[in-house]
């Protein structure tokens, strides 16, 4: 499943930002915490279990309002990286969801 790893990749993209020393302490924390959750969901995503895209989505939607929040983000090349990073996990974490199957009524 290809949600999985891209949601995975970025994940640990975003454990290894706030050691990059960009970032505020608020800023770091929230990355990290939410690279955690993300490549911990995205990896168990990827076997086989697409609920966890529903964990990668809410968490994703915190990351993003985040960098609305002012004093959090600590510059304009953080604060696209979180809004991207998390518009991202969005939209793969919410696509990965299983899709309804529809049986249509058999007929004797």
């Amino acid at each position: 499943m290809a949600n999985g790893w891209i949601l995975g990749i970025l994940g640990i993209w975003m454990v290894i930002t706030p050691f990059l020393g960009f970032a505020s302490i608020a800023n770091s924390w929230i990355d990290w915490i939410v690279g955690v959750v993300c490549a911990i969901s995205a990896f168990t995503m990827a076997r086989a279990k697409p609920g966890q895209g529903w964990v990668a989505g809410i968490v994703s939607i915190w990351l993003f309002i985040a960098g609305f929040i002012g004093g959090v983000v600590s510059g304009a090349g953080v604060w696209w990286n979180d809004i991207l990073i998390g518009l991202v996990f969005i939209v793969t974490g919410f696509t990965a969801l299983p899709r309804a199957q529809t049986h249509s009524p058999q007929t004797a």
